[in-house]
């Protein structure tokens, strides 16, 4: 409830009274309902409307919310007009119903105005607290553990499929809920791109190979990524994941509060940059949460600065086509002090 309280009280500082929430991760965060249908947010509470298949899920889910349950020939908007009570400003997420879904609302709720939630539940959402916290470390934990025995299962021959698809399973049986995104496996001249989708390439001696994963806990994600090799490789091979690798601990030294984010990205970039100049082309992390990709950003734009609360990837790379790539990957939870890294996963490279 007091996460609703907080929005409502960032909104009435703009003149509105309710807000109409449909992104179910924002359903999720505000009123721990993860069903269909949509959330009415007023400064008297929350009401939930969905159909007959989730309304008991909503009495386990959220309890402290109101439930109205939808049925055939019953419109919408006669039931939000309903709940509102009168109110006649509305915060809708503009960004992500459909026009024709905006158009819906606009023509059937005479006297209300609708105004642009402007992320306003994505921006609380930043912050995490510390229950939240306890969730992504867990899920850290998970995600570590899988990839310590995903280890000695590589060998020559196997595919990048196989991998991932062992990778997975060993994250649900070790706790998870699900993954947290499609899980990363690529090896050889694959992994020069970023976001490689695993395939039937078999593996082979002297390469390096990319796992990019994570798990789900009570709904928070975890992200990491680890590089290792399969036998000798190459010199060049082996400077690209030094060059990375000092990349990322040189961003990680540079991480406190009060750091504005593109001052760290500009640290790994730099010095990647002046080696591999233009093989380093996404930002160096983003924001974790109840989404893989949240806000802050760590990447040359964004002028956020460092929190406590704040939960953010550090994920430098190399990506060179025809070789290969590397990428590394951990989490950092800002602290008054500093951060603290879930991750613990070694970082030196491993040679299978």
């Amino acid at each position: 409830m007091m996460r609703s309280k907080r929005l409502m009280e960032r909104l009435a500082a703009r003149g509105i009274s309710a807000a109409l929430i449909h992104k179910r991760v924002n359903m999720r965060y505000l009123s721990g309902y993860t069903g269909e249908g949509c959330l009415l947010v007023t400064d008297e509470g929350m009401t939930v409307f969905t159909d007959f298949r989730y309304v008991e899920q909503v009495s386990r889910q959220a309890p402290e919310s109101r439930c109205v349950r939808t049925r055939n020939g019953q419109e919408l908007h006669a039931l939000v007009r309903e709940a509102l009570g009168g109110r006649q400003s509305l915060a809708i997420e503009d960004d992500f119903l459909s026009h024709k879904e905006y158009c819906y609302f606009a023509d059937n709720l005479p006297g209300v105005a609708l105004h642009s939630m402007e992320r306003e539940v994505e921006r609380l959402r930043e912050i995490k607290e510390e229950s939240e916290i306890a969730s992504i470390q867990r899920a850290a934990a998970i995600a570590c553990a899988a990839f310590d025995k995903l280890l000695g299962l590589i060998r020559p021959g196997v595919t990048e499929k196989e991998l991932a698809t062992e990778l997975d399973y060993l994250m649900l049986r070790g706790g998870a809920e699900r993954t947290g995104f499609d899980t990363i496996a690529c090896a050889g001249a694959n992994g020069s791109l970023p976001h490689a989708i695993p395939s039937d390439y078999k593996i082979r001696e002297g390469e390096l190979i990319t796992f990019d994963f994570g798990a789900v806990v009570d709904g928070y994600t975890s992200d990491m990524t680890r590089t290792v090799a399969l036998g000798k490789i190459s010199d060049e091979l082996r400077a690209i994941y030094d060059t990375v690798l000092t990349a990322q601990q040189m961003a990680l030294e540079a991480i406190r509060p009060g750091v504005v984010c593109n001052a760290v990205d500009k640290v790994a970039r730099d010095f990647i940059d002046a080696r591999y100049p233009g093989a380093f082309g996404h930002g160096l992390g983003h924001g974790v949460g109840l989404e893989v990709h949240e806000n802050p950003r760590f990447n040359q734009s964004c002028a956020d600065v460092l929190v406590p609360g704040h939960v953010i990837t550090v994920e430098p790379g190399v990506y060179v086509p025809g070789l290969g790539g590397c990428r590394i990957e951990d989490m950092a939870i800002i602290t008054k002090d500093g951060f603290i890294d879930p991750i613990t996963a070694p970082k030196h490279l491993i040679t299978l």
